[in-house]
This record gives C-alpha cells, sequence and structure tokens, in this order.
C-alpha cells in the first residue's frame, strides 16, 4: 500500500513538474504573441520587431534615480530680499535621473578636447565652435583682489580636476548636455553591436568626415558619419544589410539635458528623508535634517554641511581649523548626499536649471512636472520629404557679450518652429514660443492699453528688458548698438534664465532650496555651474510594491 501511495505521489509531483514547466515557457513564449492579431513578433521571417525583453530604463553614467512624487515648491522659511516670488505651490513631478554631482573640470574637458580634435580651430570653418565652448576664465578676476591664479589654472590644472566647472554661461551648459547625450548613446550601440568598436574613434583620428547625432541616427541613419555608416556598423549588420537601433529598440537614451526648476528643487529637498507613511514630517529648511548649517550627529559634531560664506570676509574659516574646508569651490563629494544621494544641493556652486525666469509660478494652468521655456519644434523637411540634415552648415548665434556660440553642429537635424499645421483645433498649445505664456503680460502692464493703434510692442510688455543688438562686420569687428529705449521697465526677458542654491559666495540664506534668482543666459561668474538631468522612460519607481495593484486587497 506504501509503494503504490509512493508511486502515485512521484507521478503527480512529475506531472506538476511538467505542467510547470509547460506554463513557464507558455508565458515566456506568450510576449512574443501579439495580443492584437495573434502574429509573431519578433518572427524571423519578418514583421513586426519589438524589444519585448525591456525591463528598464538603465542609468545612464553620472546620474542617480530620483523617484517623483508630490511636494511644496517654493516653500522658504524668510524672503529678506522681498522678491515675493516664493509663493508655496503644491507640485508633482515625474521620476527622474540627476547628476550625482556637478559637471566638474574634467568633464568639460573632455568636451573642448572633442570638439577641438573633431572640428579644429585652426580652420577659419571651424574657429568659432571651440572658441565658443571655452569657458570665461576671466570671471575670477576682481578690480581689488588678487585672483590671477584662478584665472590661470582653475580649468585646465589636475589639481582643480575634481572641482566644478565655472564661467561657463547657460547657452554653454546646454550645448554641453547636447554633446554628451550623442557621446553616450554612441558608445551603448557600439556596446549592444549596432556600430564597430572603434567607430566613435574615427572622426577623432580624421579618418571620417562627420560625426554622430543621436537625433540624426534615429531619423536618418545613413546620414551619420558624412554618409559612412555602412562601413561602421557593427555584429547587428546581417548579410550585408544594415540593422539600425531605433527608438523601440529599448537603447537608445533620452536626452541629457539642464533640470527644471521644479526638478532640481525637489531633488535638493530630498523629503524622502522625512517620510512617514504619506506624509511628511514637519519640514527641512536645507538639503539634510535640522534647521542649522553644522553637523549634530557624534562623529564630526560641529564640521560644516555645506561651501558657503559664513560671514563678511569669512569664506573658510580659520587657517588650521577650518570650517568647511574650502575658500573658493571644493572638491565634489567633499560634504555629505543627501538622501537622494546628490552632492553638494546646497554650497559650492550655485547651479543654472532650464526654466526662463518669472515671479509668477502659474500652477492654476499647470501643477504637473511645471516648467516655463518650452518653444516647441519639429524636424525640418527637405523638398525630396526627407529630413533636412545640416551638411557643412554651422549655425552661430551672437551673445550680447560678443561671444560667439555654436548651436548647431554639421551632421545634425534643421529644427523649425512648429506651425499652424501642428497647432490648428489644439486646446494644449497654440504656440511655437511658450515662455512668455500667461506671465501677466500684456494685461498686467502699467502700459498696457487694449485699444491702442499703438505697434510698439515694447509699450505693452511688463517684461522687456533691454535689447542690446550685437554683430560682427564683414571684417570680423564686433558692432555693439545698445538699447536706448525709454520705455523699458524690467531686467526680464525670454532670456533671463533660473539659477538654484547658495555658493562658496553666498550666505547661508541661499542654501535654502527653495531660494532663487536670475541671470541673462548669456553671461557667466565664478559662482555658478551646472548638473545634467534625464528624463525616466516607464515606472514611476524601481522598487516593486508589496501589493499588486489593481487586485483586491484581502
Amino acid at each position: 500500500m506504501k509503494k503504490q501511495m509512493t508511486r502515485v505521489f512521484l507521478s503527480l509531483t512529475v506531472i506538476a513538474g511538467a505542467l510547470s514547466l509547460n506554463s513557464c515557457k507558455k508565458s515566456s513564449s506568450s510576449k512574443n504573441i501579439s495580443r492584437a492579431t495573434g502574429w509573431k513578433i519578433n518572427a524571423k521571417e519578418g514583421g513586426f520587431q519589438y524589444n519585448s525583453d525591456f525591463k528598464e530604463q538603465e542609468t545612464a553614467p553620472g546620474l542617480v534615480f530620483v523617484e517623483g512624487g508630490t511636494f511644496t515648491k517654493g516653500k522658504v522659511q524668510d524672503d529678506v530680499m522681498h522678491d515675493w516670488n516664493n509663493t508655496p505651490t503644491t507640485q508633482h513631478v515625474q521620476s527622474f535621473y540627476m547628476d550625482e554631482t556637478e559637471v566638474t573640470n574634467v568633464m568639460y574637458l573632455e568636451y573642448l578636447d572633442y570638439l577641438k580634435a573633431v572640428y579644429p580651430p585652426e580652420n577659419p570653418k571651424y574657429a568659432n565652435i571651440y572658441k565658443g565652448a571655452l569657458p570665461d576664465t576671466l570671471v575670477w578676476r576682481n578690480r581689488l583682489g588678487f585672483n590671477e591664479t584662478m584665472t590661470n589654472n582653475y580649468l585646465r590644472h589636475p589639481a582643480y580636476a575634481e572641482y566644478p566647472v565655472v564661467g561657463v554661461n547657460w547657452v554653454q551648459a546646454v550645448e554641453f548636455a547636447e554633446w554628451r547625450t550623442d557621446r553616450v548613446n554612441e558608445a551603448l550601440l557600439e556596446r549592444e553591436g549596432y556600430l564597430d568598436s572603434e567607430a566613435k574613434y574615427k572622426p577623432l583620428t580624421g579618418e571620417s568626415s562627420g560625426t554622430f547625432s543621436t537625433e540624426a541616427y534615429l531619423n536618418r541613419p545613413e546620414s551619420v558619419y558624412g554618409g559612412e555608416i555602412d562601413s561602421l556598423q557593427g555584429k547587428q549588420k546581417r548579410d550585408s544589410v544594415s540593422v539600425f537601433a531605433k527608438r523601440s529598440s529599448g537603447i537608445i537614451m533620452p536626452e541629457y539635458r539642464l533640470p527644471t526648476e521644479t526638478e532640481w528643487e525637489y531633488a535638493a529637498q530630498a523629503l524622502v528623508g522625512t517620510r512617514e507613511y504619506n506624509n511628511y514630517r514637519g519640514r527641512k529648511k536645507y538639503p539634510w535634517e535640522g534647521d542649522y548649517t553644522r553637523n549634530g550627529q557624534r562623529v564630526g559634531r560641529g564640521d560644516q554641511l555645506a561651501n558657503f560664506k559664513q560671514g563678511k570676509g569669512d569664506y573658510g574659516g580659520i587657517a588650521g581649523w577650518s570650517d568647511d574646508g574650502a575658500d573658493i569651490t571644493a572638491e565634489v563629494k567633499s560634504y555629505k548626499p543627501n538622501d537622494h544621494g546628490l552632492y553638494d544641493m546646497a554650497g559650492n556652486v550655485a547651479e543654472w536649471v532650464a526654466d526662463v525666469y518669472r515671479p509668477i509660478v502659474d500652477d492654476e494652468i499647470s501643477d504637473f512636472n511645471y516648467y516655463r521655456g518650452n518653444v516647441f519644434m519639429k524636424t525640418a523637411i527637405d523638398k525630396d520629404g526627407k529630413v533636412k540634415i545640416l551638411e557643412d552648415n554651422i549655425v552661430y548665434d551672437t551673445l550680447p557679450t560678443g561671444k560667439v556660440v555654436a548651436v548647431n553642429l554639421p551632421g545634425e537635424i534643421k529644427m523649425v518652429p512648429v506651425d499652424e499645421q501642428e497647432t490648428y483645433l489644439r486646446t494644449n498649445f497654440s504656440d511655437s514660443d511658450n515662455r512668455a505664456y500667461r506671465d501677466g503680460d500684456p494685461g498686467s502692464s502699467r502700459f498696457f492699453d487694449r485699444f491702442s493703434d499703438e505697434d510698439d510692442e515694447s509699450q505693452r510688455k511688463m517684461y522687456n528688458a533691454p535689447k542690446h543688438k550685437v554683430e560682427r562686420d564683414s571684417a570680423g569687428n564686433l558692432v555693439r548698438q545698445y538699447d536706448t529705449d525709454n520705455y523699458r521697465t524690467s531686467l526680464i526677458n525670454d532670456e533671463v534664465r533660473v539659477y538654484k542654491g547658495g555658493s562658496w559666495r553666498d550666505r547661508a540664506y541661499w542654501l535654502d532650496p527653495a531660494q532663487r534668482r536670475y541671470l541673462p543666459q548669456y553671461m557667466a561668474t565664478d559662482y555658478i555651474g551646472f548638473r545634467c538631468a534625464m528624463s525616466r522612460v516607464g515606472s514611476k519607481s524601481k522598487t516593486k510594491n508589496k501589493t499588486v495593484r489593481g487586485k483586491k486587497a484581502r
């Protein structure tokens, strides 16, 4: 009897195992069967090809994950400047990634080295590309201060390699982020076998007549590397036929960019450290716990928690017992990170963010991923119906300071503003440029007259900072035409950008993440740097909840 029961048990075990293996096999193969048509996905014979094995976005180089959520933006303890631009508003932020530290000198030098190799400045056609990317090292000079050591050494000397780069204006920071996007995606395509292992070095050695652009690769891959992409295909090339990655491949990363003001403030606050169930315990004045700038823990008690100016003439403390270990900027990671793992979100250098500055935060229109600065663009199409590629054309922008910056390089896609084809009968946007949308202009301007026949818009704008015209003549000389309009009433316009966080030059007041300041996007200083961010695609969280959403709780 016992033997019979044992046989029955073993038989049932074998059957159960077979069924489980069969169900596993079925579930693993079912993801490659279309729930719409029943056709095979990724069939060798052809048909619909899709990355059905994608799990989640990979964390790109230099970044850390910041899980999104709800917080109160603009919640400051003091308003000694009487700006009245910090009205608290409840905002929701999607999950995103942010640089662990500020962009450092050595990171920026890699960018300069690349530009110099691919676009040699001795070639008159390329001269302004490298020159326009150079940080302004003269920001260290002071009429009554001896700072020539930093002027000559801060950017390039190895002693400052891991210090945050400064002297970079907002436009240059944006261009760096675009370059970084292309280099990272180039390396990923090589890793996944879409490009040869040495393809990315071809432009550096002069063996390729063009470089790699992510958007050009996605829209017109045959144009990449000056049209030499076919000879640079990697292991994915099949039967002499080029195979290109697409967005649906799940390999191409979203772009590196400047964080929005809302993202930066949310990441700096790091309220995750004060969360209790679905509430925040109290509030935080700084990116760390407590209301003080000194360490209150047993180990390191009394040490400053950030690099900032502690008083008039006091940038670091008394020699031999320094309060913060730095007089100018400090090496990144010199202080503890916040609860998101981000370093120097208070002190060291203030940081550019993407937003155009306005005192008004219009949460009536948006309380989700709030951002002022949208200029919606689309790809330009040539007469053959193909996406336009800038071949030998380089688009430069002459800034009001006279600095010439390349905003489009050879091999990149030409972009144009959206028009009525995209805006007709839409309710969510009606114009390409939305930087001044609902900012109190023109209705709140003291010069506004709704029924006036006056065409001069300067009399109807609330935010109408002076517009100086700067250009170069045929001999290359700088011609400056200063704005002498008597109707200018503000220092704010659509090219004034927000910067956040305190710096080595600032008092503790500015360490509050909710504080905000602004500067024209073409200006650079010795106390403003930047870090990059990247949007997250897919799930909000990296960790699974214990309960499965959508199923009944028991």
